[in-house]
């Protein structure tokens, strides 16, 4: 949401553009990324590390970018429900950042990336508020004039 501003609340003011650019966007850098990963596997056949490492290099970045993939998708679904659990797979979502990309560029095609999750918080605290705003009536200074009228009771004085 940090592209879109307010413009996601009634998908004016350019909100189409910037999505599409934010598509464009991630998808440009999850491009970039498999470039770096492909360079990166290359180093490793150069320095003739072996196979193993070749192949535990690959399994690592696809569990790593599965394991993202799946949390940034759900992040923008619900908020989490342990966020210390959050904290703690940041590592493994860094690792994994190609799995990152790819959700945010799936979900740009849809929504703006956490609008469905913005767009229920807000109407659920604009019903709230609402409800709150209908539960007074009239001016509250009247309602304190009205208020001191029936309490009619003598009051001890204050002392000096």
């Amino acid at each position: 949401m940090r592209f879109f501003g307010t413009t996601w609340l009634a998908r004016d003011g350019g909100y189409a553009a910037r999505r599409a650019a934010v598509a464009a966007g991630s998808l440009t850098t999850a491009v970039a990324a498999c470039f770096v990963l492909r360079f990166s596997y290359e180093g490793l056949e150069i320095a003739k590390v072996g196979p193993f490492v070749g192949l535990l290099l690959v399994v690592m970045f696809s569990v790593c970018s599965a394991i993202a993939f799946r949390r940034t998708w759900d992040g923008f679904v619900r908020r989490p429900a342990d966020p210390a659990r959050e904290e703690s797979l940041r590592s493994v979502k860094a690792i994994g950042f190609m799995g990152a990309l790819i959700a945010y560029f799936l979900r740009s095609l849809a929504e703006a990336p956490g609008e469905g999750l913005r767009r229920a918080e807000y109407t659920t605290a604009l019903a709230q508020y609402e409800r709150r705003r209908t539960a007074r009536a009239g001016n509250p200074a009247a309602r304190a004039a009205a208020k001191a009228r029936t309490d009619a009771r003598p009051r001890k004085p204050k002392r000096p």
